[in-house]
């Protein structure tokens, strides 16, 4: 068994494991960034060493002060959790060359399934077919255009070492993909540490179905059930669930067994996602995910497994003790990721900030892996996933019910973050139905009217204050929230109820028509695309905003000249920063 594990991660991750490892008597080590110090899973962890920096690339992301972290502390293992350096085979290779265990697949399977080029042929060399598309680095965007020219559009432009939806780009026409292609390389290159790219063929109407693996070292390979990850935004999941609704089981067994040949393949070793599309009764090979996903908690409420604990007995030497047959899969389980993002009017940008208020929920068959507490801060350095919060019921739409439960029992302030949404989500007639696909969020789901708030307790643009009131019409008791001048605390009698305001998100108007445009948060400028003189349209780009390792298009507020530029790329800016005035 495992003595010191070192989680080389941060947030909800690097908590997870710490609680399954003190479950076990495995002692752990954190590695936390100037900006972690007094984050939660430093103050969980056994030990916790220093990595120095802010950015990921700066602490997260650096080997050597990793593996100084790890001689300092003795750990004779790392957890790698998810991002960062968990599909990154130089990592891994550095690691077991000095004699640590790596919690996680051999570093030859990383190389084959961690880029999505290598992947592809290895499962074609299986006999799982993936999705049309090119299995070669993508050196210019000419590629991208015969390819599209010749397969139609859209194409997706993807990472090849990525995944989560970071560094993908949707393409739809030839004069896109220039600065489509420049824009998914700098984004894989900022969270993955490597900007190689490839191209495919985009579904019309798709839904994402992934098969949870479990290898052992000693020739057993299981497939533990699947999870439709369909409700997306900008290609990163929103909601997860398992079993997949609507899903035959006879394509559920035959996509198990795909998964198995795939993760044979390549010699797999320790917990695995495959991932595949499914459309119209056939299913493609889209990646294999050489980690723990995300969305893992829904399948082990299903199998009643733990997978973090089953991760650290594989890496210990230990066999899986049972088999196929024995997997068992009970009742349902749904996901709904919390992230520091406004989905006000659908836009889903991302809100760095402090939590001023985090009310858990609880009760039956719910379950809350967060990252934060009251009081953190979310950085824009990172990723923007503050918890995950699942559901368990015998069926489904108890467990769609519970998780409306749940959310309305939930309340962040301080961040936006997308539980609106998740509501939306989980309250429409097509999620019920089981009718969604990857697109039906961004097509299909009307979030134009969806305006909610972050920080109650502070003006709005119009300089008023939301106010939490407590009325009695006819002896019923009603809680509204009333948008009102700031003048101090509200009586109400005898009024009518007004709409209660959500919480957890704010919308963001940045210019106003004004011609000073702004940005609505806190990140990084990456590129400027306008210079003075400039003749522009509202709504055009003026510049990409990067925050929580997400690109974000910054634009016009009104057509006109542009008088002043005020920033450039590399630029630090505050939400509310002018960047550019056009007159």
């Amino acid at each position: 068994m495992l003595n010191k594990v070192l989680i080389a991660n941060r947030g909800e991750i690097a908590v997870r494991v710490i609680r399954t490892c003190k479950e076990m008597g495995i002692a752990t080590v954190a590695v936390y960034s100037e900006l972690d110090r007094d984050a939660l899973h430093v103050r969980l962890a056994d030990e916790a060493y220093a990595l120095g920096g802010q950015t990921a690339a700066e602490s997260y992301l650096n080997t050597e002060a990793i593996l100084d972290a790890i001689e300092r502390s003795g750990a004779d293992a790392v957890h790698p959790g998810y991002g960062f350096f968990s599909e990154n085979t130089d990592f891994a290779r550095a690691i077991t060359s000095r004699g640590v265990t790596f919690i996680g697949p051999p570093p030859e399977a990383i190389e084959v399934m961690g880029d999505k080029i290598s992947s592809r042929i290895a499962a074609e060399a299986a006999g799982v077919s993936g999705v049309p598309g090119r299995s070669q680095t993508l050196v210019s965007s000419d590629e991208v255009v015969a390819f599209g020219e010749e397969f139609g559009w859209p194409v997706a432009i993807k990472a090849a070492y990525g995944g989560g939806g970071r560094g993908m780009k949707v393409v739809h026409s030839a004069a896109e993909a220039h600065e489509a292609l420049e824009s998914a390389q700098r984004e894989a290159l900022s969270y993955f540490g490597r900007d190689e790219c490839y191209v495919e063929r985009y579904l019309t109407w798709p839904r994402h179905i992934e098969m949870q693996v479990l290898a052992d070292a000693h020739g057993n390979t299981l497939w533990l059930g699947e999870r439709d990850c369909s409700c997306q935004r900008r290609h990163q999941k929103l909601v997860e669930e398992s079993p997949a609704p609507n899903f035959p089981d006879e394509i559920r067994q035959a996509m198990g067994a795909a998964a198995v040949k795939v993760s044979k393949a390549c010699g797999y070793v320790n917990a695995g996602t495959v991932e595949f599309l499914y459309q119209d009764g056939e299913f493609f090979f889209l990646e294999m995910n050489t980690r723990l996903q995300v969305e893992h908690p829904v399948t082990e409420l299903v199998t009643g497994l733990d997978l973090v604990a089953w991760q650290l007995k594989i890496a210990a030497g230990e066999p899986l003790d049972f088999t196929q047959e024995q997997v068992r899969r009970l009742g349902h389980s749904i996901e709904v990721r919390i992230n520091a993002e406004d989905p006000s009017g659908g836009r889903f940008t991302p809100s760095p900030g402090t939590l001023s208020r985090f009310s858990q929920p609880a009760g039956p068959g719910v379950r809350l892996d967060a990252g934060y507490l009251e009081g953190d801060t979310v950085s824009q350095y990172y990723d923007n996933l503050i918890a995950k919060l699942v559901v368990w019921a015998e069926d489904r739409e108890s467990a769609r019910r519970r998780m409306l439960r749940a959310l309305e029992e939930t309340v962040i302030e301080g961040v936006a973050t997308t539980m609106p949404a998740a509501e939306a989500i989980l309250a429409h007639e097509d999620f019920a139905n089981g009718v969604h696909s990857t697109k039906w969020v961004e097509e299909r789901l009307d979030l134009s009217d969806l305006v909610v708030v972050a920080n109650p307790s502070e003006p709005d643009a119009t300089g008023k204050v939301a106010k939490s009131v407590t009325a009695e019409v006819d002896g019923r008791r009603y809680d509204m929230t009333l948008w009102l001048e700031d003048t101090g605390p509200v009586v109400a009698t005898g009024a009518a109820p007004a709409k209660k305001a959500k919480r957890g998100s704010a919308g963001l108007v940045a210019g106003g028509g004004s011609g000073a445009v702004a940005v609505p948060m806190q990140g990084t400028i990456v590129k400027v695309l306008v210079a003075a003189g400039d003749v522009v349209s509202a709504g055009q780009t003026i510049c990409i905003l990067e925050a929580m390792k997400m690109e974000n298009p910054v634009n016009a507020d009104k057509d006109g000249t542009v008088k002043e530029v005020r920033v450039a790329a590399g630029d630090g800016v505050s939400a509310g920063d002018v960047v550019a005035v056009i007159e």
